[in-house]
């Protein structure tokens, strides 16, 4: 009798301490926001949230207001939807709001590296040193000649280049500037390793182009990767596609080629001389080239479709385009020298500059986690708090809370090129909503800690794509009466949307 007794105490702990555990006992305390634990024990809501993230929020803030708490896969997540009180969250200490734990334990589930220290200050520290300022000019002199040799190596041709040429308008977009973004970032074949500078470039088209259809193929695998949630079968080719690219960004490899950027340098050596091992170096630099190549494209493909479909908006653009490099004392000729597009002139593009952040309003969703590191209390804009708890995370989704507020940006599902000018072109930074301007009021990047370091050399890329496309080429949609595509619902929360199907179009170079 007693052994049973014992053995029905032992399983009945293990029941409660199981119960607990899958979150069946928890309450919303006083002060706490609303709870929404949803019907499935510890899965809680993660099945809706996975499927169409901006849906979900959408209705749980129509439901709870703009603080809730609610339960996905054994986390609860504390949603703040409020853009007017972003600040305390976006500004709050680390030793109560942790971006970095998050951040850890995303890039082992989905890179399989392993983080050490406080490796975002040392991220920002090199960002801030080669992607602004005078790196981001070698940088961006970089991508030039990439985007030249990718884009306009057939220029002088035998071809007739007044062929049209059919693609898919996402792929090409996503092509060129992965191709571009990683030759600039992670160098160049050696002419002597070809025996010549055009045989160089050559393999680097090549190479670039096989390694791009692979990334594709792990691109298309990330979001159920991210959730943990592959078949098998896609367990299996992810960890091929990690192998693969561990390889082909490795240090022996990269010390085999030219003009590897600086950026790219001092985040190997930084951890060779910490003492890291190299096969956890090489996986670092698969976060890297994810983080600097993935969003660059699809924004590229979304811009270039606005603007075909708003010829009011191609128009401005082209002839600010066309201003700039006259200005700059260079020509498009046939048998002339390339145009060289420097930093400088991309510095005086406030047209194309609005409509590039109008496509990043309306196609980057990021979402914004942080780890709550121990109990604090959330004080929002008009006075209400709410108490947080320790052990929970916290997120901002600010595609729904700001890009798309009507009160902050009328019209918000409409592309208006210069939503983001001053009638005397100067860049518009006044946005309100109920009477107050808006610190937060385009959130593409992310802000605070987890801000995109690499944004302005992001910027640069698409600008110079999109520059080279006006300037050298003639190009327009196949069906230009289709409607634009909607976005994969898969992908809210990682960053640029993608579309669900690809648009036909055609392009040639120019006359």
């Amino acid at each position: 009798m007693g052994l049973l007794l014992s053995i029905f105490i032992g399983f009945l702990a293990s029941l409660i301490g199981g119960l607990h555990l899958l979150g069946v006992f928890r309450r919303r305390q006083p002060g706490e926001p609303p709870l929404d634990k949803g019907l499935i024990p510890w899965l809680g809501h993660v099945l809706e949230f996975r499927r169409n993230t901006l849906k979900f929020i959408e209705r749980m803030t129509q439901k709870h207001g703009d603080v809730f708490t609610v339960q996905l896969g054994g986390f609860y997540i504390t949603f703040l939807q409020d853009p007017i009180s972003f600040g305390p969250f976006l500004k709050e200490s680390r030793q109560k709001l942790d971006f970095n734990k998050f951040a850890r334990f995303f890039v082992h589930r989905v890179f399989g590296y392993e983080a050490e220290g406080d490796e975002h200050h040392i991220l920002q520290v090199s960002s801030n040193k080669h992607l602004k300022g005078d790196g981001l000019k070698v940088l961006t002199q970089a991508m030039m000649a990439n985007l030249q040799n990718l884009m306009l190596h057939r220029i002088d041709g035998a071809a007739d280049n007044s062929t049209w040429i059919e693609d898919g308008l996402f792929l090409y977009s996503y092509n060129i500037l992965f191709r571009a973004g990683y030759l600039s970032l992670f160098g160049n074949t050696t002419p002597e390793s070809e025996g010549s500078e055009e045989r160089s470039k050559e393999k680097d088209r090549a190479e670039s182009e096989a390694l791009f259809s692979e990334f594709r193929k792990y691109d298309q695998l990330f979001p159920n990767l991210a959730y943990g949630v592959l078949t098998p079968r896609q367990r299996l080719e992810a960890k091929r596609l990690m192998e693969l690219f561990w390889n082909v960004l490795s240090m022996q490899k990269m010390r085999l080629k030219d003009n590897i950027s600086r950026w790219i340098w001092d985040m190997q050596q930084f951890r060779n001389e910490k003492g890291m091992k190299e096969s956890m170096i090489d996986r670092y630099m698969f976060v890297l080239l994810w983080a600097s190549q993935g969003n660059t494209g699809p924004t590229s493909f979304w811009l270039l479709l606005f603007l075909m479909k708003h010829p009011e908006a191609m128009a401005a653009i082209k002839e600010e385009v066309d201003r700039v490099v006259k200005e700059s004392g260079q020509e498009v000729q046939h048998g002339g020298p390339l145009v060289d597009l420097t930093h400088e002139m991309l510095m005086k593009t406030p047209i194309l500059d609005s409509a590039l952040e109008e496509s990043l309003r309306l196609t980057a969703a990021p979402l914004l986690t942080r780890a709550v590191l121990q109990d604090m209390t959330l004080k929002m804009a008009d006075g209400r708090e709410y108490f947080i708890r320790k052990g929970d995370r916290m997120a901002i989704f600010p595609y729904s809370a700001v890009q798309m507020d009507p009160e902050i940006h009328p019209d918000p599902c409409s592309f208006k090129y210069d939503r983001f000018l001053n009638p005397d072109g100067s860049k518009k930074t006044d946005f309100y909503k109920q009477g107050k301007k808006m610190k937060y009021y385009n959130m593409p990047w992310g802000a605070g800690v987890s801000m995109c370091p690499g944004r302005f050399f992001a910027s640069n890329e698409m600008k110079q794509f999109v520059f080279l496309m006006l300037i050298y080429f003639e190009f327009e949609l196949k069906n230009p009466d289709d409607k634009i595509p909607e976005s994969d619902d898969r992908r809210w929360g990682f960053g640029s949307m993608q579309p669900v199907r690809d648009v036909p179009f055609q392009y040639r170079l120019r006359d």
